[in-house]
């Protein structure tokens, strides 16, 4: 990142005021890294660890889809906050913000969702989302391509946009470290608590304020190997990019039960997530074999004018909750966390990483998010993480 593009991230304005203190942040995912740019910007002392590179998990296989449109009032100020920041960070020498409608939708003879949808749109309304319904002939109206004469209702929200998750999470990285923040990749590490430690393969250990564990998947089993138990789930989903024309919009089929958004490429499409728990250090990073055939001939189905060839496929990792909400926050005197996002953490990172910074220097958490709700023993299902009814409220 040129020098520019630094002065551009960083012109969020500079204090002293964690000035003294220390805190390991461990995962350079989008959480982590803009965890590690706020407290920098602060004054404070921090090293960003990874067992990899910067983006080299969850948030690099992310789709990039942000939209604020959250019924619940908590939801949509995280999601109004977060792309508020990312339009405000986001430049030609850092990373791109694209602006672009936001459509969820149900297919005729599913009244129970296209019933949510409309309430749900309601109570965005209320909230001061930007949204509206709209029947298959406005939809085909305002979105041409978009096949609808299918479609029983559908709900726009226009404060949405995408951007590409690697790009953001290097941008904050590096601003991180303009910042004054050490960045510490390709290190693997454990954690220790009273006092709070980081320790390395080679047994060097480094004692810090506060250790702030945003390592997505394996946040369960590093803080395992602390002694301390979290109700949290890693699981595999699937997507794809494919060569096509698709300008807009962002679209998610409830009744179908995927997503597309534009890309570079054409367009990038998902869904196909696995309800049960994975293994972080050994699940298959490659599309299972039928995912990009089925999944295509969706998308085919929603885009009937595009001429839809596969590029590339792959796998990453979510991390559900019993109840659907992220474990965000002190879990002990030290020692915080962030996971269990139901694949909905690089489109909160900007909004999320800045509360957390937040807390550790002494302000309040997230009460609805508070880690410590759970025993840590709870057992639960692997959910979904996008459905309607449930997803936008």
């Amino acid at each position: 990142m040129s020098d520019d593009a630094e002065l551009a991230v960083g012109a969020d304005a500079f204090t002293d005021r964690g000035a003294g203190l220390s805190v390991a942040v461990v995962g350079a995912g989008a959480v982590g890294a803009t965890a590690a740019y706020d407290l920098a910007r602060e004054g404070v002392d921090v090293t960003l660890y990874d067992r990899g590179s910067v983006a080299h998990g969850s948030s690099g296989r992310a789709a990039g889809i942000c939209y604020d449109a959250f019924a619940d009032s908590l939801d949509a100020e995280l999601a109004g906050d977060a792309i508020e920041r990312f339009r405000a960070l986001s430049g030609d020498d850092t990373f791109p913000f694209v602006e672009c409608p936001y459509v969820w939708l149900a297919r005729e003879g599913d009244d129970e969702r296209a019933d949510a949808i409309r309430d749900q749109v309601e109570r965005m309304q209320a909230q001061g989302v930007v949204a509206v319904t709209m029947d298959g002939d406005e939809l085909a109206d305002r979105f041409p391509t978009v096949r609808a004469d299918d479609v029983a209702v559908a709900g726009v929200a226009g404060g949405a946009g995408y951007t590409d998750p690697g790009q953001y999470t290097a941008c904050l990285a590096t601003a991180a470290t303009g910042a004054g923040a050490t960045l510490e990749t390709d290190t693997p590490v454990s954690v220790r608590t009273d006092p709070s430690q980081i320790v390395r393969e080679d047994g060097t250990v480094n004692e810090f304020d506060a250790v702030l564990v945003t390592a997505g998947a394996h946040t369960k089993r590093l803080l395992a190997d602390a002694g301390i138990s979290i109700a949290m789930k890693p699981y595999r989903v699937q997507a794809l990019v494919a060569n096509c024309d698709h300008p807009e919009p962002t679209c998610y089929d409830a009744s179908d039960g995927f997503y597309l958004r534009p890309h570079p490429e054409g367009l990038l499409a998902g869904d196909g997530t696995e309800e049960w728990e994975a293994d972080p250090d050994d699940y298959d990073r490659d599309a299972n074999p039928e995912f990009a055939s089925d999944l295509l001939e969706r998308v085919r189905h929603r885009l009937p004018t595009a001429d839809v060839e596969l590029e590339r496929a792959w796998a990453g990792l979510c991390t559900a909750t019993p109840d659907r909400d992220p474990l965000v926050g002190q879990l002990t005197d030290g020692l915080y966390v962030a996971t269990g996002f139901q694949g909905h953490g690089f489109m909160r990172a900007p909004a999320i990483g800045q509360r957390l910074a937040r807390q550790v220097l002494g302000g309040d958490g997230i009460d609805t998010f508070d880690p410590t709700r759970f025993d840590g023993d709870e057992a639960f299902d692997v959910v979904e993480g996008m459905t309607v009814p449930d997803e936008f409220d």
